[in-house]
């Protein structure tokens, strides 16, 4: 039987197509109670963070931007409000069930994206790096569905820098928030998964240099809320 994240044990963590179908059956559980928990996760500051985002990608009014992981369409909401014109994709079906926004929502895999090349302004995605199972893979797909010149704008979790504040993100993060936002969804085992879920992602400069390696040029990194979030940016080649 396929185990989900509710029977994970403290070991080491799903991957390949078994990280892929447990990612999807978690988010189909918490779906219906994402956004509040989602609030409380972020001390309300997320959506402060999607506008970083949406600023970053410098595109004019009107651009066609892919949200990939995009949830119940928070960025997507966002984007419509500078007049973008976004599409958001999910692998949950139980999340885009959920959706609020009015902007058109597709099914699919950020593998496997279900577009033409060269079809859109910018890629955004929210804090969806760590739930992909093929990094490389992922940002070779941003740049194929990219036109030339097109911009990427990836939020993800972070660890502070300062070792005060390192200590006090991972007394919130791998303490509070499990237990809060565990009995806000009803899903403790959800929130425990996910702070865990963070040891995914590869250190900076890795980081970096795979999308570096995707194919686009003018990569940085910003932080934000003392580093505890971080922003990944680039233009596609």
């Amino acid at each position: 039987m396929t185990r989900t994240p509710d029977r994970l044990p403290h070991g080491p963590l799903p991957e390949g197509p078994e990280k892929r179908r447990e990612v999807e059956a978690m988010f189909d559980r918490i779906a219906t109670r994402y956004d509040r928990v989602n609030r409380v996760m972020s001390l309300g500051l997320d959506k402060r963070w999607r506008r970083a985002a949406v600023r970053a990608l410098e595109l004019p009014p009107g651009s066609r931007v892919l949200d990939v992981a995009c949830g119940t369409g928070d960025l997507c909401d966002e984007l419509r409000t500078v007049s973008h014109s976004p599409i958001g994709i999910d692998l949950s079906g139980g999340m885009l069930a959920a959706a609020h926004t009015v902007s058109p929502l597709v099914r699919g895999d950020a593998l496997c994206l279900a577009l033409p090349d060269a079809s859109v302004d910018g890629v955004v995605s929210g804090f969806a790096l760590r739930n992909v199972v093929d990094l490389a893979a992922y940002f070779a797909e941003c740049t194929r569905v990219l036109r030339p010149g097109g911009r990427t704008a990836a939020l993800e979790t972070a660890e502070p820098t300062n070792p005060l504040v390192r200590a006090g993100h991972r007394v919130w993060f791998r303490t509070l928030v499990p237990a809060i936002a565990g009995r806000l969804s009803g899903d403790r085992a959800a929130y425990r998964y996910l702070p865990r879920s963070a040891s995914y992602l590869p250190p900076t400069d890795e980081l970096l240099q795979l999308v570096h390696a995707a194919g686009f040029d003018q990569v940085e990194r910003r932080t934000f809320t003392g580093g505890a979030v971080q922003l990944i940016v680039g233009t596609r080649r």
